[in-house]
């Protein structure tokens, strides 16, 4: 059960690291990409491409480039995580009285 989220959190830490590359050197192709994180092509593209059906980057002639929504996007980034982040919080057993034992 609780792998399924952490493979989720480990691919949505990708697209945050492409994201974070495209914004920080626009125009940036997928080659460079997957050259300086280390990811395969495929998911790096893949990666792309989430995030082009998000609206937070497009394609251009040299490479991927923000949108007018990154910005927006990026700027409420941190509430959500550390909203998520509270939600899990709450979400422990914290040895659950020492497993009622």
């Amino acid at each position: 059960m609780i792998d399924r989220l952490e493979k989720e959190v480990d691919m949505l830490e990708r697209h945050l690291q492409v994201l974070r590359m495209v914004i920080e050197n626009e125009p940036i192709g997928i080659v460079k990409m997957s050259n300086e994180t280390g990811y395969p092509h495929h998911k790096v593209r893949y990666s792309l491409r989430v995030l082009e059906e998000e609206n937070l980057i497009e394609p251009s002639s040299q490479g991927a480039i923000q949108t007018d929504h990154t910005e927006e996007f990026v700027d409420d980034l941190d509430n959500k995580i550390d909203s998520i982040v509270e939600k899990l919080r709450t979400m422990r057993i914290d040895d659950a009285a020492e497993i009622e034992g």
